[in-house]
């Protein structure tokens, strides 16, 4: 398997044209209001497009897998087109992969915990590197989907606990067993449902779950990363929330966008924000 199966090749008007290994996929993208660089042949050769004019819909040009297998920067992927226009996997997270694995150092094996995990990016990330994940999702397809990704990568005797379950009550009982972690990663969606039907708004529930993450930290934690796709999370706010979570400790703090990075002059494309915060490291 070669590295890199994931190319993002144009985007504008809208609209996002990608390569998820031998397949290109046109979807929709919010921020891509510039023109289009590539001609409207080339795009109408996707092989699937997904739709949202009426309803939710990919209309494909020929038959499509039900799923297939990337890799993106060593980490394995199994990718599949969802009714929501999801893959099962966001590559704009590709940044925070390599760096979570820049940090971890070599045997120092920290615990990390890994809240609103998805399909497993950044806790298949810590665990190549050689720490101990708890990775949480309220979806149970979600952390199966997670942990076929840990196969893919031949992590299944990692030591990653796989957790479905609401993200605060979880939270809260971790604190009464007196559970601590070296480290925490977190990708809050802006509107979501718990496992029992929970309502989440990022609005609303941003701040207690950063205190509760806080709380379960060890007294010198290694890092903590903090990514969301919500208009008006700006990277302004994103440092102000990071920064009153991490009040006290000494750390260096980054915060940024995320972006898909273009290839052969595409124009790169926003993707949402981060801020991490470290101990002592850069």
């Amino acid at each position: 398997m070669t590295k890199n199966h994931y190319a993002l090749l144009d985007s504008g008007e809208g609209r996002k044209l990608e390569r998820f290994g031998p397949y290109v996929l046109s979807r929709p993208s919010s921020q891509a209001v510039w023109k289009r660089r590539l001609p409207n042949a080339t795009w109408a050769q996707a092989d699937a497009t997904f739709s949202r004019d009426k309803e939710n819909v990919w209309v494909k040009r020929k038959p499509l897998p039900e799923s297939w297998t990337i890799d993106v920067d060593g980490i394995a992927f199994k990718i599949s087109p969802t009714d929501f226009g999801h893959l099962g996997i966001f590559p704009e997270q590709r940044d925070c992969w390599k760096w979570i694995q820049s940090i971890i150092k070599p045997d120092s094996k920290p615990k990390v915990l890994n809240l609103f995990a998805y399909s497993g990016g950044s806790t298949l990330a810590a665990a190549k590197a050689g720490a101990a994940v708890c990775h949480l999702d309220a979806s149970k397809g979600m952390v199966a989907w997670a942990r076929e990704n840990a196969s893919l990568n031949r992590l299944e005797q990692a030591p990653v606990r796989w957790i479905v379950d609401d993200v605060t009550k979880f939270l809260i009982r971790e604190r009464k067993r007196g559970q601590r972690y070296d480290a925490i990663i977190f990708d809050p969606p802006t509107f979501g449902r718990g496992a029992s039907g929970e309502v989440f708004k990022i609005e609303e529930d941003i701040l207690p779950i950063m205190g509760l993450c806080r709380e379960l930290l060890t007294d010198k934690p290694l890092f903590v990363y903090f990514s969301c796709h919500t208009p008006g999370f700006s990277p302004l706010v994103m440092n102000h929330l990071i920064h009153q979570m991490m009040d006290g400790l000494p750390g260096d703090i980054a915060v940024g966008e995320m972006v898909l990075s273009g290839d052969d002059g595409a124009f790169s494309l926003p993707s949402g924000t981060f801020a991490r915060w470290s101990h002592g490291n850069k």
